[in-house]
């Protein structure tokens, strides 16, 4: 479910800190319910699911990677000279000290992001490009039913009038064929690893 930009902006995040000059682009409920302690499960599964959308068994959703994965390749949109340390300075100069401690292994790629830090409810993970500097945040926050579920949210610092347009062009494409999809995998995910979140 797409939530409010506020659902995110109005959380004591600590990538607040760190991203507050990247716009909230997207946030989205996470079917993903759980006891306060899940929440390493979850970054878990969504570090083994990115990388292009080879997890995600829609043929909508794989297909619109493809695509974009093959128009960033004629186009040079993803080589090495337009990421993190090249095009734009990586976030993890900005993340604090005593976040650079958590569990997280800074500077291993998931896919095409790169982990920043991880807290007991909230990671993130930075991925630039010709387009855009971009965040993935997930936070594990309370729900309405007592118990814990996943959010993330999308932040962005789009390179330019080309990076805007960019974003402009593919949101039709995001919320009709990749976030549906990409929501269902997650939560079939979450449900088919639920044995082993019990077994602890």
């Amino acid at each position: 479910m797409r939530l409010p930009r506020t659902a995110h902006t109005s959380h004591r995040w600590r990538i607040h800190e760190i991203a507050g000059d990247f716009h909230v682009e997207d946030v989205w409920a996470l079917p993903t319910p759980g006891d306060p302690d899940d929440f390493p499960y979850l970054v878990r599964q969504i570090e083994n699911g990115l990388g292009g959308g080879t997890a995600v068994s829609s043929p909508v959703y794989r297909l619109l990677f493809a695509i974009r994965w093959k128009l960033g390749e004629l186009l040079g949109w993803d080589k090495d000279d337009a990421g993190t340390g090249a095009r734009v300075q990586t976030l993890w100069d900005r993340v604090p000290t005593d976040l650079r401690k958590g569990p997280q292994d800074a500077g291993t790629r998931s896919g095409p992001f790169t982990p920043l830090y991880q807290l007991h409810d909230e990671w993130a993970a930075e991925l630039a490009n010709r387009t855009v500097h971009a965040v993935m945040h997930i936070g594990w926050v309370s729900d309405e039913a007592g118990g814990y579920r996943g959010q993330m949210a999308v932040l962005v610092k789009p390179n330019g009038l080309f990076g805007t347009v960019y974003m402009a062009a593919i949101k039709p494409f995001r919320y009709l064929g990749v976030y549906p999809a990409l929501l269902r995998s997650i939560g079939r995910t979450w449900q088919a690893n639920a044995g082993e979140r019990k077994a602890g």
